[in-house]
């Protein structure tokens, strides 16, 4: 039996452009990050003059009105442009990017309210900030501005002809033409001299989520979260597996080190300095993609075949903050594991359970239940005093596992 056939998904494909589109595309990036600026810079001068006003007694109902939402900002910016940015009505720049643009902002400053007043829950958000050019390049459209041309090609409006694609397009167009999805968004992005497309969709899944659902007596497990080892997973079988990390980043760590210095080592807008910061971008990209792909195989395969799953609820944000495990932590990627495992399983069948962060799942002897309160971080190995031999890792996944059957 599946769940949630009808989701929000992303469907990302790498483009092939030409170096005219590829050009066109640069600039599309360049009108996105120049609305954002220029709606942060309505938000301040707004902000400001409300507390300057406030200064000199100005009742609250007689306060200057902040340009809050994306109809506020958009209004301002077609209003201004003409005098602010003269060259856009020429540039042949399609309309509906700086739209997005003060989407994202109106949403970014959103996020920040919401996270200062405690309405939303999770690391607290700072005020948005002037987007750069280092930030990456990126723009949107709105809706189905932005659709398959092709099985092979994408229409993007603003550049010219049709943006041919990496890859087949096929299980997008079939589900837009038989109406399991529908697009409701899309982003352009540049990563290392290469660009992606990425649709957002309303699509149902109830096919998919049907021929690859987690059979009924599939076992359920425990999985323990650590450095030495990135997961040891416990069935209720008695089975155990040990997970380890491709440990991308570290394994990138000379070829980065070499990459930079050569980077540093160039004249400030050299050529030579352009094709050696492409050369290190190339090599954090590599890093993320294997990360990424270690990470969707493992949770794709214990979503298919693990009919419930039991996981602690890591502090990653804390854990970061450890200047003596914050790379090692980064480069595990807990955070995208636990969010890629709670949708995947939704869309098969399964479930995750998540243990309280305050769970001691190490600390706990799985054979008698006492608690060993002295156990360190070094000790990988313990004796319980019933005579009970623990591995630390195992005997987390095996609490894990028999605190999620208790509830």
């Amino acid at each position: 039996m599946t769940r949630m056939t009808r989701v929000k998904q992303g469907f990302r494909v790498e483009l092939a452009p030409t170096p005219e589109q590829a050009e066109v595309m640069g600039r599309h990036a360049g009108l996105s990050r120049y609305v954002e600026n220029y709606a942060l810079d309505k938000i301040r001068s707004a902000f400001a003059q409300r507390a300057a006003e406030q200064s000199y007694g100005v009742p609250a109902d007689q306060l200057t009105r902040a340009p809050w939402t994306a109809v506020d900002l958009e209004k301002l910016w077609r209003a201004e442009h003409p005098r602010v940015a003269p060259w856009f009505a020429r540039s042949g720049l399609s309309s509906r990017v700086p739209k997005e643009a003060c989407r994202l902002r109106a949403a970014g400053l959103q996020n920040w309210w919401e996270s200062k007043t405690g309405k939303r829950k999770g690391r607290k958000v700072g005020f948005p900030k002037l987007r750069k050019r280092k930030h990456g390049s990126r723009f949107r459209y709105d809706a189905d501005r932005a659709k398959p041309a092709s099985e092979r090609a994408v229409m993007l409006p603003g550049i010219p002809g049709k943006v041919a694609t990496h890859e087949p397009l096929s299980w997008l167009t079939e589900r837009l033409a038989d109406g399991r999805a529908r697009i409701i968004g899309c982003t352009v992005r540049e990563q290392a001299g290469r660009w992606w497309v990425t649709f957002q969709l309303d699509v149902d899944r109830a096919d998919l989520n049907g021929l690859r659902a987690v059979e009924a007596e599939a076992p359920t497990c425990g999985i323990d979260l650590g450095l030495k080892t990135f997961a040891v997973i416990v069935d209720d079988t008695g089975e155990v597996e040990e997970v380890q990390a491709p440990r991308a980043l570290k394994a990138a760590q000379r070829r980065l080190r070499r990459a930079n210095k050569a980077l540093h080592r160039k004249q400030m807008g050299s050529a030579n300095r352009a094709k050696a910061r492409q050369r290190v971008a190339e090599i954090h990209l590599k890093v993320a993609h294997r990360r990424g792909d270690f990470l969707h195989q493992l949770t794709t395969r214990l979503a298919r075949t693990k009919r419930a799953i039991a996981v602690e609820s890591l502090n990653v944000a804390g854990m970061i903050r450890n200047r003596r495990m914050a790379r090692a932590v980064s480069d595990a990627g807990f955070g995208e594991f636990i969010r890629q495992l709670t949708y995947k399983t939704d869309w098969y069948g399964s479930k995750v359970w998540v243990a309280d962060r305050w769970y001691p799942s190490s600390k706990t002897c799985s054979a008698c239940g006492a608690v060993n309160s002295g156990l360190t971080l070094a000790q990988r190995l313990w004796v319980c005093q019933c005579g009970a031999e623990h591995d630390r890792d195992h005997n987390a996944a095996r609490n894990l596992l028999a605190a999620m059957h208790a509830t």
